[in-house]
């Protein structure tokens, strides 16, 4: 049953009428006397509630009865009705407990989606389970490990990728956030559509709204033809908005609008498209502490984030080094054709204690280029010495004491010395710390870091 209270009885009509035709049982209630009638009687399996459903127009009515129902009803889904005037005021709900906004008027297939969604969510099984139980059931070919962390992170995985959910995963560069990405298509409904993948710390604020949404001819001066942004092509499928955390607050903005309609304009246009899409961000840094510094908008953040997915980093995973290794390693016998390459014991127990900042790309391409560049087809701890860089120690990191350091100041000082190290060649430094040349360059500018341009 989907309980909906508003004092409408217009919105009361249409909203019974929608779940109905969609198969729901629905009662209506007009304020907190009628919505404590019906949950007497029994309980919901979400409740979509309007932050103004009185003659006050504050939306302080709605947040008080969402802050009873979740002392009450601390499991069942609150879905949110709101007006883009009062978009704070559902960053306020979404605190409070709510589980999504939809702002007025709704499309009645994303409330639709969006009503299944919290309903599939609250109702899932968060029991572990085995490898082995997890490949019978989800497609996760690419994904290496049998660690209880990263089970944990394939479990939410499969409870949410047949859900229409918006998934942000966060985690240190190169811990797999795409290939993540990647199985949350692949075990979806949307699977036989489009996987358009972003990579916003690449696109710069004056080609965002060009990338994103498109442009028709003649919008600035070198549109000679339109042209078809990611997220059309992403239509019916899944987008995946790589480095979330690098778009600047105007870009934010734009793509918050995106998010909350399902509709764009593409530049030049003045006619808005429809989209159907499901959004998957990434990224390695600390939204909520960017929320806290005003560089991320707030209403953003719990816009793409009904579902995080925190990644764990190798380190916290290191029994499953030898099994990524010899993954690597069979790959690699396919593609250069040496079938008797091979990874010695003492190799491997070298490799799990190896501090790996980079995490699993660092470790494929350690693997890669020692077995590229030894002769013999067994790999052996002198064999991966002579190729680990010098700025990755063999002994056990010692990190600077809590408060001695920001993560500002300690960002800085790496990149400083990464660029030390590589003679201020932008593509390697990028390519050691696991990040973009534009993501670089403007960690270069924040910092006030001279470089000049690669050759």
């Amino acid at each position: 049953m989907i309980l909906v209270i508003d004092d409408d009885t217009a919105i009361q009509t249409s909203l019974s009428l929608l779940f109905r035709k969609a198969g729901y049982r629905v009662r209506v209630a007009d304020g907190p006397f009628e919505t404590n009638e019906v949950l007497d009687q029994e309980t919901p399996a979400l409740i979509v509630l309007d932050m103004n459903f009185s003659i006050d127009t504050s939306g302080d009515d709605g947040l008080r009865l969402l802050r009873r129902i979740r002392e009450r009803l601390p499991a069942v889904p609150v879905i949110l009705l709101t007006g883009w005037g009062t978009i704070e005021l559902a960053v306020e709900g979404m605190k409070a407990g709510a589980s999504d906004f939809i702002t007025k008027p709704w499309q009645n297939d994303y409330l639709l989606q969006a009503a299944e969604t919290a309903i599939k969510l609250a109702g899932t099984d968060t029991r572990s389970v085995s490898r082995r139980q997890l490949d019978e059931q989800f497609q996760f070919d690419n994904i290496v490990g049998n660690d209880p962390k990263l089970l944990d992170v394939l479990t939410t995985v499969g409870r949410i990728a047949p859900t229409d959910a918006p998934v942000l995963i966060t985690g240190e560069s190169g811990t797999g956030k795409e290939l993540i990405a990647e199985a949350i298509h692949q075990n979806s409904r949307r699977k036989r559509q489009p996987f358009v993948k972003v990579n916003l710390g690449g696109i710069s604020e004056t080609l965002f709204e060009s990338e994103l949404f498109g442009h028709v001819r003649g919008a600035f001066t070198d549109a000679k033809a339109d042209r078809v942004g990611r997220f059309e092509l992403a239509n019916k499928g899944s987008i995946f908005l790589d480095e979330i955390g690098d778009l600047a607050p105007a870009s934010q903005v734009k793509l918050l609008r995106v998010l909350q309609d399902r509709t764009f304009e593409p530049l030049g246009s003045s006619k808005p498209k429809a989209v159907d899409v499901r959004v998957i961000c990434a990224t390695n840094r600390d939204l909520e502490a960017m929320v806290a510094q005003g560089t991320f908008r707030e209403d953003l953040f719990y816009r793409i984030n009904l579902i995080t997915i925190p990644l764990p980093a190798l380190r916290q995973r290191a029994n499953d080094i030898p099994t990524l290794v010899r993954f690597f390693l069979d790959n690699l016998k396919v593609l250069y054709n040496r079938p008797d390459l091979r990874v010695s014991d003492e190799a491997l127990s070298w490799l799990k204690a190896l501090p790996l900042p980079g995490n699993v790309r660092q470790l494929k391409n350690l693997v890669e280029r020692t077995a590229l560049l030894v002769p013999g087809n067994e790999l052996t701890v002198a064999d991966f010495e002579r190729y680990v860089p010098p700025s990755v120690p063999t002994a056990a990191v010692r990190l600077p004491q809590v408060g001695s350091l920001t993560l500002d100041q300690m960002e800085q000082q790496m990149i400083q010395q990464a660029m030390a190290f590589h003679q201020n060649r932008v593509s390697k430094v990028a390519r050691s710390l696991g990040i973009t040349r534009f993501a670089l360059y403007r960690r270069l500018d924040k910092f006030g870091i001279a470089y000049s341009a690669d050759e």
